[in-house]
Order: structure tokens, then C-alpha cells, then sequence
């Protein structure tokens, strides 16, 4: 029997951005063919939304949004004045994430490109021009510049994975200069930024591979006394244990390197077996599927616990890894949505409680919120065995503000149950003890609610 006991007496700390995603809803202004998921994407409280690959998709606005290039479209013209722009359609999509609920997590530079010829990744000509290139951009949207906004924008995130292929390579999918040229482009956009933007958050550069310590270490060690104020990374795996791996080898590389105040965000991540024949076929088919979401709550619920500022799932974005969303249809929401709205339960109660877990696979955090009358918990049982067994699970429940009774509600994901209300008991003590029968990929959220 896997034991959890939960104390709702010691706060731990407060709930992260874990239920993070990259890119916003599918919603365009106007009504005609409109088919969109806007509400229940507002309904999951998603709290980020990075702009990375936005612009492979025809409704967010295409190839004319987000994208560095896409936005100043001449680079031999002149980065100071408003003409030299092309925000019409970015501004369209920024509003669209705002309307959803989430902040913008904006990422500078280019999506991946897979194709043979290269049109954005290549280094720009001129690196100081570039960063006030991205300066303007800003500007634009968080200081009103050329007919801007005044956007709550913190996070400015340069370049999207510089380390994916090697100098050597014939094929560089998303830098297609060498290690050194970055670092000189990543050094000289992070000092010009922060000089002009000290209150905002500027880093990244959204590594593919943290394994690459060497890589790593040059970077940091590149930039001097300038320090960015988070460092972004991606990782994908089957086993959280992996993933739980890497966010502690992270933290250690960043305290290691004095850069303790920096934020360490893990901003693409998904289920992937592997990325070629037949177990590509499957990771897609997994991440659409409950083992997915099980996988998704499991990850969600360990990144609560570990060393990690915001987890960012890959990919809101209707496309084969969408794993939230039905990607013709995409206002059918898919097993992988419901994680989403059920860690935000926890999320907006603001204060994480202890929690105990005995037994392997099943994941559990405790949340509470006085005030609002809640103390919620959920559990997510994975394992990337298909054949394993059903586990009996006990949860005790510690220290619970119970004045007048309170009601246990659960609420089920599985295959027959989309975050419904399965079972309510009633207690009136202040510790008490719930057991549960969890089926393989099964995610439950209990709340306990003051009557």
C-alpha cells in the first residue's frame, strides 16, 4: 500500500507555476469559422504562455507573428523608427493569450526551422543591431512604443535552443552560426536589455540538452559580470524520475556557477519514447492519450517539489503535441487538458502544505487556502509500464481546519472520468484517513471544503 499523509498545519512554501504552457489559445477576432477553446483554456488558470513555434500556426497570424525577423522584416532598416515594423498581427496574438488568462512568456528569435534551406536561423549580421531590434520589441509592448501596449511582459527570453546541433553539423535546426558566435549574441542582447529594462527578467537561451555540461559551462562562463535573471532548458523523457534528474543537475550547475538568484525554468517538456519510427509514432499517440495526462499530472505534482521556478508544457499550440486539445477540433478538450485544471485547484489556494509519500509511482501535493475555505490535494499515479497494477493507496489527512464538518470531494481522471465528482464523504474530526483503489494512469484532485 503506498501511504500519503498530508498536514495541513505546515506550509511549505507557496505553489509554482507548474501547469505553465507554450503558446495561448486558438481564438481569432473574427466570427466567421471562429472555432476555438478560449474558455476552457482560462478555465485550466494557465498562468504562461511562451510565444516559441507561434508562428506555425495559421491562426495565431502565421509567419507574420512573434518571430524576430517576422516582426522587423528588413534588417537593413532603421531600428529606431515605428515604420520599420510589422506588429499588426503579434499584437492580435498577444491579446489573445491575454484573454485567455496567462501572461506572456516571450521568446526573441526564431522558431525551429526542420526544412533543407534556412530563412530566420541563421546569426543576424549585426549582433548590436539585433539586440536593439529586440529592445524596440519590448518597448512596444510593455512600454507603448509605436502605438503599443503597456503589457505586464516579464520574462524576455533569448533564442530557443542554440545548442541542438553541433558547429559541425550540415543541418542546424535552430542556430545556425557556432557556440561562440551565440554567446557573443546571447552576451550582447543580455546587456543591452537589461541596461534599458532592469525591472524586467531577461534570459534564457532555452538549451535543448542539459546534459551538455561543457556546452553549459562555456555559456555562463562567457557572459562576464553580465548574469541573466533565469536560465531555460528542455527536456524530454518517459520516466519523471528523469525529468526530476535533470531540474536538481540544473539548480546544482546554476548555485555552482554563483548564479543562486537565478531562476531556473524548464519550458518545453513532454512524453517521448524517442524520436524516430515507430517510437515517435507512439510518444504522439501516448501524449494524446490518458497515459500522457498521467504523465503530465505525475511531472506537475514532482516539479512542485524539486528546485524549478515555472514548468512550461510543449505544446498548447494545435499540432501533433498538443496533448491539452483536439488539433482540428481543438474546442474538444483531450485527457491531457484536465492536469491542467486540476493542478490549478491547488495553484490558486497559493500555499503548499507537506506532504509524505511512501511507495513508488504515486505522486502527491497538498495546497490550502483558508480564506477561500479549501485545502485540496492531488495524486497522479504513472508508470511507463502498461502492465502494472492497480495500487492501493491510503491518504491521511492531518491538522485539517475543520470547525463545522467539512465535505471530501474526489474527483476522478480516468478513462470513463474527466475530473468529475466520483465519491463525497463527510467528516467531522480533524484528522481522518481516505483510501483509494487507483487504477493504472489514474489522477484524482480531493477537496476538502468547509461546510
Amino acid at each position: 500500500m503506498n501511504n500519503i499523509t498530508v498536514d495541513f498545519s505546515q506550509s511549505v512554501g507557496k505553489m509554482k507555476p507548474m501547469h505553465s504552457v507554450n503558446n495561448g489559445p486558438a481564438y481569432k477576432f473574427a466570427s466567421d469559422q471562429r472555432i476555438t477553446n478560449l474558455d476552457a483554456y482560462k478555465a485550466a488558470g494557465i498562468p504562461y504562455a511562451r510565444t516559441h513555434d507561434a508562428s506555425f500556426y495559421s491562426t495565431y497570424g502565421g509567419e507574420h507573428i512573434v518571430d524576430v525577423n517576422m516582426i522587423f522584416t528588413n534588417f537593413d532598416a532603421d531600428p529606431y523608427l515605428p515604420e520599420s515594423y510589422d506588429f499588426t498581427l503579434t499584437d492580435n496574438y498577444m491579446k489573445v493569450i491575454e484573454l485567455g488568462g496567462a501572461k506572456v512568456f516571450y521568446r526573441l528569435g526564431s522558431k525551429i526551422e526542420h526544412w533543407e534551406k534556412k530563412y530566420n536561423t541563421l546569426p543576424p549580421k549585426d549582433f548590436n543591431k539585433w539586440a536593439v531590434i529586440c529592445e524596440h520589441i519590448i518597448r512596444h509592448y510593455c512600454y507603448g512604443w509605436a502605438d503599443g501596449f503597456n503589457m505586464d511582459i516579464k520574462y524576455w527570453e533569448i533564442w530557443n535552443e542554440p545548442d541542438l546541433d553541433a558547429d559541425d553539423s550540415k543541418h542546424k535546426r535552430c542556430w545556425g552560426g557556432t557556440a561562440k558566435q551565440f554567446y557573443e549574441l546571447f552576451r550582447i542582447t543580455l546587456e543591452h536589455l537589461k541596461k534599458c529594462f532592469p525591472e524586467l527578467k531577461i534570459g534564457g537561451p532555452a538549451i535543448a540538452n542539459p546534459n551538455n555540461v561543457k556546452w553549459i559551462n562555456d555559456f555562463i562562463d562567457s557572459l562576464g559580470e553580465v548574469k541573466p535573471d533565469f536560465f531555460s532548458w528542455h527536456i524530454y523523457a518517459f520516466a519523471v524520475e528523469n525529468i526530476q534528474e535533470k531540474i536538481r543537475r540544473v539548480r546544482k550547475m546554476l548555485d555552482d556557477h554563483g548564479l543562486t538568484e537565478c531562476e531556473s525554468i524548464l519550458n518545453e517538456w513532454n512524453y517521448v519514447k524517442g524520436w524516430q519510427g515507430d517510437e515517435w509514432i507512439y510518444s504522439l499517440k501516448t501524449e494524446k492519450s490518458l497515459k500522457g495526462a498521467s504523465f503530465i499530472a505525475a511531472t506537475m505534482l514532482m516539479s512542485q517539489i524539486e528546485p524549478l521556478d515555472n514548468l512550461m508544457f510543449y505544446d498548447a499550440r494545435p499540432c501533433g503535441m498538443n496533448s491539452l486539445f483536439s488539433t482540428d477540433m481543438v474546442c474538444e478538450c483531450l485527457k491531457g487538458y484536465y492536469p491542467f485544471y486540476m493542478f490549478n485547484q491547488l495553484y490558486k489556494l497559493g500555499t503548499q502544505v507537506k506532504a509524505d509519500t511512501e511507495g513508488e509511482d504515486v505522486w502527491a501535493i497538498g495546497a490550502k487556502n483558508l480564506d477561500m475555505g479549501e485545502q485540496n490535494v492531488m495524486l497522479a499515479y504513472y508508470n511507463d509500464n502498461d502492465s502494472a497494477p492497480e495500487k492501493d493507496v491510503k491518504v491521511t489527512f492531518k491538522n485539517v481546519e475543520n470547525k463545522n464538518g467539512v465535505r471530501l470531494e474526489y474527483y476522478l481522471l480516468d478513462e470513463n472520468s474527466d475530473a468529475k465528482l466520483v465519491r463525497e464523504e463527510i467528516f467531522t474530526a480533524n484528522e481522518f484517513a481516505s483510501y483509494i483503489k487507483m487504477t493504472l494512469h489514474s489522477t484524482y484532485l480531493l477537496k476538502i471544503v468547509s461546510l
